[in-house]
């Protein structure tokens, strides 16, 4: 019998949009160590909490739409005028608003590959054409390649550095010179989530002397790593021109984002002390977790983010360790989900969590591989 669901008609971009992989078992192991989804072990700063608890009254209310007190404080952190920045439900709401806004089938979209999963829905959900660049030897971009792809029909560029999900970043020397081979009227995104992390950086803020150079550029940032508010979701983009933050406004909804979220980051942005603080443990932790595994012959990249991206050795199949690893109370990614077979992504943890995934990654590796 045909039901009343089978004689829909969607839209042809549905059939196009893949699923996102996103991290399983939510729910599933409670007392599990979650190194899947690159989150902060440490839970939010107390005084964003306080802000949170304060903004609960408020909740009969719709959140401000233009978050004008988070733009004013982000302009006075970031020196870029509010009116240049956006505000998302995470940075996966205003990457979706840049597909929106700037690509339509004949356009072409141009990024690195492996690299953050949500970039293949900007061309799927456009209808333009995706064009990947291998990543080089060492998991991190060839801008070369990249700027040999750009043609009449590129609208917009995106490089994500740290790249995600290879945790690999390149020197903003590099992202400069490729900038001044771009045309300025094809945008070019920096998808900077992980940048508080990068040491190649020496400061994380100095991308931003590139915004007075380049309209056309964007700086993607969020609130969900460092500050540990991945529950909230707020992202936001500082922009080259106004007309670019002005185009994200106008292709999402009213009211992106809450007004707990709001509020949260409002405060967040108040502690950098404690959020350089929290940088530094986590590399800290990312150096022993790296030196863990390299002593059980686990290649790992060049890490500038709160994880790493591995190689498992003698070419084994991911999927099975992975599954492994959930047995024995350990959730992290399989690199085939995320562009690249026989790897893993593994977030830094605590200390404890980051022992219990190699000892057990160790007892799973000195098995016969398939057995």
């Amino acid at each position: 019998m045909t039901t009343m669901t089978e004689r829909l008609e969607f839209a042809a971009r549905v059939e196009r949009i893949a699923a996102y992989p996103a991290a399983g078992a939510y729910g599933e192991h409670a007392a599990a160590a979650n190194l899947a989804s690159n989150e902060s072990p440490e839970p939010p700063i107390p005084a964003v909490l306080a802000a949170i608890e304060a903004a609960l009254g408020t909740l009969n209310r719709y959140p401000d739409p233009s978050a004008s007190q988070l733009r004013g404080r982000l302009a006075a952190r970031y020196g870029v005028p509010a009116a240049r920045i956006a505000v998302g439900n995470g940075s996966c709401d205003l990457l979706l608003a840049a597909g929106e806004a700037l690509l339509e089938p004949g356009a072409e979209l141009v990024y690195a590959w492996p690299s953050f999963s949500i970039y293949p829905h900007l061309a799927a959900t456009s209808g333009a054409r995706a064009v990947t660049v291998a990543l080089d030897g060492d998991d991190r971009h060839d801008l070369d390649a990249i700027a040999a792809e750009l043609t009449a029909a590129t609208r917009l560029v995106i490089v994500c550095n740290p790249n995600n999900p290879t945790s690999t970043a390149i020197e903003l020397d590099a992202i400069a010179a490729l900038l001044e081979q771009i045309p300025p009227h094809i945008a070019v995104i920096v998808d900077e989530a992980y940048c508080e992390f990068n040491l190649l950086a020496g400061d994380p803020d100095a991308s931003i002397a590139l915004l007075a150079r380049h309209p056309n550029l964007l700086l993607l940032r969020t609130f969900s790593k460092v500050y540990g508010l991945c529950g909230l979701r707020v992202g936001f983009a500082l922009c080259g021109s106004e007309r670019l933050k002005l185009a994200l406004d106008q292709v999402r909804q009213p009211f992106a984002v809450n007004a707990l979220a709001l509020a949260a980051a409002f405060e967040a942005l108040a502690h950098g002390d404690e959020v350089q603080r929290r940088v530094e443990r986590t590399i800290a932790r990312r150096i022993g977790l790296e030196a863990g595994l390299e002593e059980l012959g686990v290649k790992v990249a060049d890490s500038q983010a709160n994880f790493v991206w591995t190689t498992l050795p003698g070419e084994r199949d991911d999927g099975p360790i992975v599954e492994g690893l959930a047995d024995r109370g350990v959730l992290v990614r399989a690199g085939s989900a995320l562009g690249r077979q026989g790897a893993l992504r593994v977030t830094c943890g605590t200390e404890r969590e980051n022992e219990r995934f190699l000892g057990a990654l160790r007892e799973l590796l000195a098995r016969p591989a398939g057995a």
